[in-house]
């Protein structure tokens, strides 16, 4: 079987056209993630084009990759593809990685140790809240009988994240 991984090479970013109507959209930070993840860990996916240079999957990392002026990325390149076919894993690529789901203890446990080795978590892509809500357990112990009807009043619930030091307000997230 011919796949288009089989033959990675390099081209200008330059010389790549984005697909128009790509229906995937990127944030600023999100952009910012996947650089800070090219600085760590180099390029580890090829950009996936057709014959002509046309980008079907890897636009964020385009996009990154122009965030850190590198000038020239590996590139596979899907041969004799139909224009629906094409258009259909621009699709399908951004979509079949959001039909996964975690493991949470498993990856409370990863996460655990790496933190315990040093490592930037937040390289791997989740946010504060999330990491919050992986590592703290939340306090529900009930309060006083004085406390009922008296919540804006109460002390703000405060959860501070062991790995980035920064505090969090349950209340205004939906949790205290």
């Amino acid at each position: 079987m011919n796949w288009p991984a089989d033959k990675v090479e390099r081209r200008k970013v330059s010389d790549l056209i984005p697909y128009a109507r790509n229906s995937r959209t990127r944030s600023e930070a999100q952009v910012a993630q996947i650089a800070a993840s090219i600085r760590e860990w180099g390029w580890t996916m090829p950009i996936l084009i057709d014959e002509c240079d046309n980008i079907i999957a890897g636009h964020g990392r385009i996009m990154a990759a122009e965030k850190l002026g590198i000038d020239e990325v590996p590139c596979m390149t899907a041969e004799g593809w139909s224009d629906a076919k094409r258009r259909a894993y621009v699709i399908a690529d951004n979509k079949l990685a959001l039909n996964a789901d975690w493991e949470m203890d498993a990856l409370k446990i990863e996460m655990q140790e790496l933190d315990g080795l040093g490592f930037d978590l937040t390289l791997t892509g989740f946010d504060i809240g999330e990491m919050a809500a992986m590592f703290d357990e939340p306090d529900f112990a009930p309060g006083t009988e004085d406390d009922q009807g008296k919540l804006d009043e109460l002390e703000p619930k405060m959860v501070k994240c062991p790995h980035c030091q920064i505090e969090w307000d349950l209340r205004e997230h939906g949790q205290g």
